[in-house]
């Protein structure tokens, strides 16, 4: 376990087999609980207190739920909290967007042909803006608007797109998708802690005192919850979009990005709507296949990124080392085919992830990736259908630990 990079290759993966994980168990909880929410009905005969009720069958046997509005008369002995599904995920997620951006800042989250940020300078923004974002999108809906659901949806809809334009103007296009994930995702997370929680325990509290709970805290927290339940589809998108040049490396990528909480936004109002009434808002596909049908059309416009200005220090070090020119040679013969500009393998239109690999600042700028890909595993070339050979890849081997030594690299 001397080397580094296999090590932090396996630490990234281990963070991200937990995130999935994790992320399936409080996506799945939202949309259970927002679906049971509104399949409830209300008839006469109803206990005190209970809004509605609604009979299930799962694994063999049937549920009887009851929701009491706000709370039940007496606290129940058992009470199963759904709250660490959320806080794992985002912590998870943070954790990821360390391994792979912040460590990684010079190659994923900077783009000194859009902004030339110093390291930590990005790593600033990028954290500073998750936190304005909760800050703003809380006071808003503490605000008079907050009162507007439809206008207070419009209005944040504006706002995501913004930091969607914003995000591009400082990141590479594949950090500024993933931005726009983490940006929604922590709103999300921070209703869960921040208040829908919080609520809870008031009421919990209230009842143990032998007080009448306050009705605005369920009301709070389930406008909360509502956009939580909304946003969820978009954030699946932004976290699965940095395998997709065609979504983050074109011009119109914040535009993408917007257009993508609509189709979110009307997938959720079609089964929402489904679970409250039976009915089927079929029209919400036909609108939805139309706008992904425009994000079609907007990939196809001029690529952006893929051009080094200028290396980084790392990179030099790579470029400077006796091996370069060989191993250089070596990926430009077997991997730029694919991983160009304007790729001339048959079949491969664009370069995958958008990795460039033509010249030699990028090739150096990869090096850990080449490493990984090419010398310690054989995942790339896929097939290996450009014939690359062992003594190839040893020598791409030699060359990242003749600088790396097994260091932090």
């Amino acid at each position: 376990m001397t080397d580094f990079a296999i090590f932090s290759e396996w630490l990234a993966f281990a963070v991200r087999w937990t995130h999935v994980i994790v992320g399936i168990a409080w996506i799945g909880s939202s949309f259970y609980f927002i679906a049971l929410d509104l399949g409830l009905r209300k008839h006469a005969g109803l206990p005190r207190g209970v809004l509605g009720e609604e009979w299930q069958v799962h694994g063999g046997g049937f549920y009887h739920i009851n929701k009491y509005v706000v709370a039940p008369p007496n606290l129940p002995e058992h009470l199963i909290w759904f709250k660490w599904e959320s806080y794992t995920t985002w912590l998870t997620g943070f954790a990821m967007l360390a391994i792979v951006y912040y460590a990684g800042a010079d190659l994923f989250l900077i783009d000194r042909s859009v902004m030339d940020l110093p390291v930590w300078g990005a790593i600033g923004l990028s954290m500073a803006s998750l936190a304005v974002g909760w800050l703003v999108y809380d006071a808003l809906c503490k605000s008079p608007l907050g009162k507007s659901q439809n206008g207070l949806m419009v209005v944040l809809f504006g706002i995501l797109v913004a930091m969607a334009w914003g995000y591009t103007q400082v990141f590479t296009g594949r950090a500024a998708m993933l931005h726009m994930g983490a940006f929604t995702a922590t709103i999300m997370s921070a209703n869960v802690f921040f208040i829908i929680i919080p609520n809870q325990k008031k009421i919990v509290a209230s009842l143990k005192a032998g007080e009448t709970a306050d009705p605005a805290l369920g009301a709070q927290s389930k406008q909360r919850s509502v956009h939580n339940n909304y946003l969820t589809l978009p954030v699946l998108f932004f976290m699965l979009s940095n395998h997709y040049p065609l979504a983050f490396a074109t011009e119109y990528n914040w535009v993408i990005a917007g257009l993508i909480f609509l189709i979110g936004v009307l997938i959720r109002h079609y089964f929402n709507t489904f679970h409250a009434t039976g009915k089927h808002a079929h029209w919400t596909w036909g609108l939805a296949a139309i706008l992904f049908v425009g994000i079609m059309w907007l990939s196809s416009a001029p690529k952006v990124g893929g051009e080094m200005a200028q290396p980084s220090e790392t990179a030099r070090v790579f470029m400077e080392d006796a091996h370069f020119a060989e191993v250089s040679n070596v990926i430009q013969g077997r991997c730029a085919m694919c991983h160009a500009a304007e790729p001339f393998w048959e079949g491969i239109h664009e370069a995958p992830k958008n990795v460039m690999l033509e010249t030699p600042e990028q090739i150096a700028a990869r090096a850990r990736e080449i490493y990984i890909q090419a010398g310690r595993s054989h995942a790339m070339p896929p097939g290996n259908v450009s014939m690359m050979t062992e003594e190839e890849r040893n020598l791409v081997v030699v060359w990242y630990q003749s600088v790396a030594g097994g260091g932090l690299l």
